[in-house]
């Protein structure tokens, strides 16, 4: 088994790195494969709004492909579970972050909902506030791609300002950690559970607005 998780952080190993690998470190413990990809340092604009994944539906974002989303997408498609990792700006998803998931999401969806019962999970690093509406705004792709969320025992969001800082956050290292032993026990439980559960029917999207 593999989980990939995406640092939005443009800092490299800043407090959202230490967030990640908290909760990677129990997944490798458990023998689950990681791959931390960082995101947040990149050149990833945003959709584009060409609906080109839609036309072409060939897994691929078909309107900007100078840049590495649609590796991204492939390494999310191969895995078995996904971490999606960001900082607080102004009390939001970092913005090269929030362009790959726009990107990456849709892509998923456009294309039979690629990411449909992977596990997936969210982690925030904050300086003082915002952690709470960024944690949830990361976990709108995972919820909107029917993604199974394992849980920890308090929100997602770790403290810290300079890089390292999180690590003296004794609760919120605590937070991350049982994250990383409930994925990992979930992943298990999914792919014990292949041959025994069958799966819920797949159903196509329904698409309604308030235009009459």
């Amino acid at each position: 088994m593999k989980v990939v998780a995406f640092n939005g952080s443009p800092k490299k190993e800043g407090n959202t790195y230490h967030a990640i690998k908290l909760v990677v470190d129990e997944l490798e413990k458990d023998g689950i494969e990681t791959e931390i990809i960082h995101v947040g340092n990149k050149k990833i604009r945003g959709c584009i709004a060409c609906s080109q994944c839609f036309k072409n539906r060939d897994e691929r974002c078909g309107g900007i492909t100078d840049d590495e989303v649609n590796d991204w997408i492939q390494k999310m498609k191969e895995a078995d579970g996904v971490i999606l990792g960001s900082p607080v700006h102004f009390a939001a998803i970092a913005g090269t972050m929030k362009s790959f998931l726009d990107r990456a999401f849709y892509v998923a969806s456009a294309n039979n909902n690629i990411f449909r019962h992977k596990v997936g999970a969210a982690v925030v690093a904050v300086r003082r506030s915002g952690g709470i509406p960024t944690f949830d705004q990361l976990n709108k792709y995972i919820n909107y791609s029917e993604m199974l969320v394992p849980s920890t025992n308090y929100w997602n969001v770790i403290h810290g300002a300079r890089p390292g800082e999180a690590l003296q956050d004794e609760e919120g290292v605590q937070i991350m950690r049982l994250l990383g032993k409930n994925m990992a026990w979930q992943l298990k439980l999914v792919e014990n559970g292949k041959d025994t559960v069958a799966e819920p029917d797949r159903e196509n999207k329904i698409y309604t607005n308030f235009i009459r």
